[in-house]
Formats: C-alpha cells, structure tokens, sequence
C-alpha cells in the first residue's frame, strides 16, 4: 500500500507541474534578455543613433542591475515571502520591456534595461527556490535538468531570436516578446505557486549598495575610457571610487555577521578557482559575441536571422554537449572536464582572432565555431556540481546565487573590457577598421579563458558529492533558501 503513494508523490503533477512550467518560462526569459539584443545591436543603432559607448549600456544595464541585486533580489524573498517577490519582479520586468520597445531614444532604452535587470534580479532567484520548494524530493533532480534546460536554451537561441524578430518584425519586438508571456504569468502565479518565507533572514543593506556602487563606478570607467581618455578626471574618478567601494565590500565580507557574499567561502581554493574561472569565462565570451554577432552584419553582410543562425554552433552546441559533458564528469570528476572545457573555448576564440578578416568565409570560422561551442558546454556541464561540491549545505543558497552573480558580473566587464579594446584599435567606420577593432579584442578575450583555464586547476581532483541541505531544525528542508541550490541545479 505504500508503493503508490510514494510514486504520486514523486510524480510531476499539480501543484510541481505548475511550479516547473510557471518557473521555467520566467526563467527563460531572464536569460533570454541577456544575449537576445547582440543580434538587434545594428539595426537599435540604426534607429536611435548613438555610438559603441551607448551600444555597451544597452547590454550592460541589464547584466549590471542584475549581478549586484541578485543575491539581495533573493533575501528580499526569503524575508517578505518568495511569491509574492517573484511576482513583483515578474511585473517590474514585464512593464520594463514594454518600456525598452517604447523607448523614443537610446537614453530611455538603457534606462528601461536597467529597470528590466531589476526585476530579473529578483525574479531569476526566487523562481529557484519556488521550484524546489514545489518539487518532491524523488522528482527534484529532474525538475532542475528540465529548469537548467530551459536556461540553456535561451541563452542558447537568443542571438537567433533577436535576429529574427529584428529582421522579419522590428528590434522593439525582442522586447514586445515578454509583455505577453508576463502578464499570462502573474496571475497563475498568484493562484498556482505556494507562499513561502524565512523570517529570520536579514538584508545586508550596506553590502548591496557597496558592491552596487563599486561594480558601476568600474564598467562606468571603463565604457568611458576611449571617449574621455583614461587619465580624464571622470573615468579615474569611477575607476578610483569603483575600486574603494569594491574593497570595502570585500572588507564587509569578511566582518559582517551575515554577509550578502561571505567572503570566508573564497578561503577554500576550489570555491575560489571555479568563481574566478566563471567570471573570466564570462568575460571572455560575452565580450566576444558582442562583437562578433555585429562583425558578421556589419562586415560579413549578414542580415540579422543570417548572423543569428550563423552563431548557433556556437552558443547551441550547449543541447548537444552538455549532457554527455555531465555524464563523464560523473566519471571522471568535474576538473578536467571544466579545464578542457575552457582551454578549447580559449583556442576557440584564439582561433577567431586569426581568422578574422573583411573578406573571411563563413566556413573558415565555422571550426572556431564549433570549437568555442564544445568548451562552453565541456564547462557548463559540471560547473554548478563542482561548486556545490567545495561548500556545506548552508552555504550551498549563498554560494549559488554568487556564482550566477560573478558570470553576470563577468559579462558586463566583458563587453566592457573588449569594446574599450575594440574602439582604442578600430572603430565602426569602415569594415577594414571594425576588423582591427575587433582582431586584438578577441586575443584578449582568448587570453582572458585561458586563464581561467589555469586557476580550475585549483579545483579538487574529484568532487566530492554534494549533500541535501538541511536545515538547522533538522526538519524537512521545506522552504529555506539552501534547499534551492542543489548540486544539479541549472
């Protein structure tokens, strides 16, 4: 008599059915918008005007928001109760695209992708943790490779999706295409996701507006640099005070009683190997379709669904590799599938930087394609299980919601990084000078995985697994934060 009930209850239905379509869908959202605007970047400029600073903001208000409010987006719904956070996030974000497709100029579209960074900020983590809490036990392992799925193909498809809707509707539509989707999905959130809090959670106040202010005042630098010179007295004072506020930040890490990011974690080397090497990976690579996706239209000749398709073997090999990736890190142990993983995605974008020329075929960066594609996935397969691997239990919610936060991070400094580089070597004047703009960008972000390449050496030889949270009480872990982030989550 109690096999039955032991099947129903881990079973995918109801009120867990619900909780992974409702999650799932806001989830591919977020990461959609993340690369769905590389593709639109030509034809946004075309509409509103503005230069490569402009094009770097609407990218980068979006990662920016996100990365330092995610971790606090998240404590805000342990704190005042996770679905009703979710759905405010979830309206935020809804009315903020709306705002960024009616946006009258390139000033109003960033600021409209802020706000829209604002709301991924809560909503992305807290889908997270209403999942788990919605799942039994027996089908949680599932429901997560479904919800890390749904992830991956979004960012997996957003360059196509942008260069469809661009070419074949407008660029607003990128942004048109989540009004809908969100106002089907704060009323079934309201009726179908279960209410949960954590009332003893505090909100480190002082640590999200350090680290806030810090990671600004850095990316505001950098965008910056070109245009104003790196000695103006604008660009050294955001790099000069981004700097502080980033040190005072590590400094509240290691003295606060309850840290947003407790930097205590960084002591144990595996923690700090696979962090770092995320946020380099990100770097390199989203610094690197950013101007990639826009070489193939500008230069190459490509129209927008053109170059969108012509990126999928790279950013889509993630659904061919990832799951074979997993299976042999589980024999084999997660560091040498993350190091081959990088060191291909580096030789991947080294191999761009030679290739690239005004008249390169489409065929001679196809192995490049294909190359940086296999490492990104090598990487993304075991990256969350090795994480998950170097922490205890307790820290496991804080732990995942820093990693996801230093990629977001990563990427902003990537578009940064590699476009200061771009336009201090080339510019968007002819093909000739966007080809040497983009050449010595991408040896950079080559060199950039590469090293991240060598700090995953620092990871353990073999993870060890990653054990169920459990809470203080040593109840059922039913709504705690921790219980969201198991080892094979996203």
């Amino acid at each position: 008599m109690e096999q039955p009930k032991l099947r129903e209850t881990g079973s995918l239905k109801g009120p867990a059915a619900w909780a992974l379509v409702l999650t799932g869908v806001a989830s591919f959202m977020a990461a959609l918008d993340n690369l769905v605007v590389t593709t639109a970047l030509p034809a946004i400029r075309a509409d509103l005007g503005g230069g490569l600073e402009e094009l770097e903001w609407t990218v980068n208000a979006y990662t920016v928001t996100f990365a330092v409010l995610l971790l606090f987006g998240s404590a805000l719904g342990d704190r005042f109760g996770r679905r009703r956070l979710f759905i405010g996030g979830l309206a935020v974000f809804t009315a903020a695209s709306a705002a960024a497709a009616l946006a009258p100029g390139i000033d109003a579209l960033i600021a409209a992708r802020a706000v829209q960074g604002v709301g991924a900020a809560v909503m992305m983590p807290l889908s997270l943790t209403l999942l788990t809490v919605a799942v039994p036990a027996a089908r949680r392992g599932v429901a997560l490779g479904i919800y890390g799925a749904v992830g991956g193909m979004a960012v997996a498809s957003g360059p196509l999706i942008g260069g469809a809707l661009t070419e074949h509707i407008s660029w607003q539509w990128i942004f048109w295409l989540n009004v809908p989707l969100g106002l089907a999905l704060i009323p079934l959130a309201r009726l179908r996701l279960a209410e949960s809090t954590r009332p003893d959670s505090r909100l480190d106040v002082p640590g999200t507006l350090l680290i806030s202010g810090g990671l600004f005042g850095i990316v505001y630098g950098l965008v910056n640099a070109n245009s104003h010179g790196w000695t103006s007295p604008r660009v050294l004072t955001a790099l000069t005070v981004g700097t502080v506020l980033v040190a005072a930040f590590v400094r509240h890490g290691f003295r606060a009683a309850d840290p947003v990011l407790p930097m205590r974690l960084f002591r144990d080397r595996g923690f700090f190997g696979i962090n770092i090497a995320s946020l380099l990976m990100y770097l390199g690579m989203f610094g690197s379709v950013f101007l990639l996706s826009q070489f193939l239209q500008g230069v190459a000749g490509y129209s927008p669904t053109q170059a969108g398709l012509r990126m999928l073997p790279w950013t889509g090999m993630t659904v061919l590799v990832a799951p074979v990736a997993g299976m042999v890190a589980d024999r084999i142990g997660g560091r040498p599938v993350v190091v081959t993983g990088l060191a291909l995605q580096a030789i991947g974008l080294g191999w761009f930087a030679a290739a690239l020329d005004t008249d390169v075929p489409y065929v001679d960066l196809l192995p490049a394609l294909v190359l940086s594609g296999i490492g990104m996935s090598l990487y993304f397969a075991p990256a969350n299980h090795v994480l998950m691997s170097t922490v205890a239990p307790a820290d496991q919610g804080k732990a995942s919601g820093t990693n996801s936060a230093l990629r977001e991070v990563g990427g902003a400094l990537g578009v940064a990084v590699l476009a200061s580089v771009f336009s201090a070597r080339g510019g968007y004047e002819t093909p000739r000078a966007f080809t040497d703009g983009t050449v010595p960008a991408l040896w950079i972000g080559a060199a950039v995985v590469a090293l991240a390449a060598a700090l995953a050496l620092l990871l353990p030889r073999r993870t060890r697994p990653a054990p169920a949270p459990t809470p203080p009480n040593g109840a059922a872990p039913t709504g705690s934060t921790t219980a969201a982030v198991p080892a094979r989550a996203r």
